[in-house]
């Protein structure tokens, strides 16, 4: 593991990894697990998490992960792929996110990622993210 996770939230300050409130927790070279509050900026006008939220989180927890085990100075890391399926939502509180990598070829990690509610352990999302490692 080349990065902690004090350097890995630092890195994302400004960014909308920040304004959506993300701060990773947890990572080693196969797991990142993060958590992400659900209050205004991140829930739809009805009230409930957002879908576009939950899948830019689980994209994240995953785009951190590669790029924690890829070496930066010389590669690029970007999600090409998101897909998620929604099984319920929340209104407030907050979701604890942990992907899981699965694939780790030269090219291209595959990630499993789990949205789970913090208050109930209820599963919100599952989310499947592909990264593309782009040589600079």
């Amino acid at each position: 593991m080349k990065k902690s996770v004090d350097v890995l939230n630092q890195w994302a300050e400004g960014t909308l990894i920040s304004h959506l409130g993300i701060k990773v927790s947890e990572i080693n070279d196969e797991r990142v697990i993060g958590i992400m509050p659900v209050e205004n900026k991140t829930r739809q006008p009805m009230g409930f998490l957002h879908g576009g939220a939950t899948l830019a989180f689980a994209e994240t927890l995953a785009s951190i992960g590669s790029y924690a085990i890829t070496d930066a100075e010389n590669y690029n890391v970007f999600g090409t792929h998101v897909y998620g399926t929604h099984l319920s939502s929340i209104t407030s509180g907050a979701v604890t996110g942990e992907a899981v990598l699965i694939h780790k070829g030269k090219n291209k990690h595959l990630w499993d990622c789990r949205i789970i509610c913090d208050t109930t352990n209820k599963l919100i999302s599952v989310v499947r993210v592909s990264i593309a490692i782009v040589k600079k």
